[in-house]
């Protein structure tokens, strides 16, 4: 692991050193506050609580992500550096877990910045902290899952917009599995259990249980087993 951190200093770096990162986080922010304030009927709720503002995150991250992740290495197969990185003393493993840290931090940093929010709330009201706390927590571990499928679809192809398209479908189809109306579907065709199996496979299904104030250990299990499957398969993809 002792190169995978150059890796995750070089990557996150290196999103600072384009205008795409300042793009990404304006736009992640304006749309954060404008979805909660807006859509949301934020003020028309009189309650002190961010749920207007976390309702949206999956939804957010089904396509901010995927800009972020497309880069990861279809950007490095393009432009041919792919092979200048494999012929550093890092092994793909080392490689994977650098890069993918590096845009999970990046993430992470966007979802931080929307503190603001946070501390509006504390100043019209009394909000429940210790569930703004256990949103952000579940809101970032939901984000490194989106990041992983993400990672994974760019190491398929070498074009971004094959990346982003794939991470979007990929993505939007386990959102889907948590939707009521998509599970009252399943439902004339499969078996109960089934569809229950399924609709515990949603990013929704454990996200609402942070949103609620609850720090499930098997919905903490799920996102971080979902993403460990992911960059799993993205070094089998990079060592094929």
């Amino acid at each position: 692991m002792n190169q995978t951190i150059p890796v995750l200093k070089r990557e996150f770096g290196g999103y600072f050193r384009s205008p795409v990162a300042y793009v990404f986080l304006v736009v992640f922010l304006t749309a954060s506050i404008g979805l909660t304030f807006f859509v949301g009927n934020f003020f028309d709720g009189q309650v002190a609580s961010l749920q207007s503002f976390f309702l949206f995150h999956p939804w957010m991250f089904l396509f901010l992500i995927p800009a972020v992740g497309m880069r990861l290495w279809s950007e490095e197969k393009r432009s041919g550096t792919i092979e200048l990185l494999f012929t550093l003393p890092i092994t793909t493993t080392q490689a994977v877990i650098g890069k993918y840290l590096a845009a999970w931090l990046f993430v992470a940093l966007a979802i931080f910045l929307t503190f603001p929010i946070a501390i509006t709330v504390g100043y019209l009201g009394d909000p429940d902290w210790g569930v703004i706390f256990s949103s952000y927590l579940g809101s970032i571990l939901m984000a490194g899952s989106f990041l992983g499928i993400c990672s994974l679809t760019s190491a398929l192809t070498q074009n971004q917009i094959i990346s982003f398209i794939l991470s979007v479908l990929v993505c939007l189809i386990i959102l889907f599995l948590g939707w009521s109306i998509f599970s009252d579907l399943l439902s004339a065709i499969f078996p109960f259990w089934i569809v229950d199996a399924l609709s515990n496979f949603s990013f929704t299904t454990h996200f609402d249980t942070f949103t609620k104030g609850i720090i499930n250990v098997r919905s903490v299990i799920y996102f971080l087993s979902l993403s460990a499957t992911a960059l799993m398969l993205n070094i089998l993809a990079l060592e094929r």
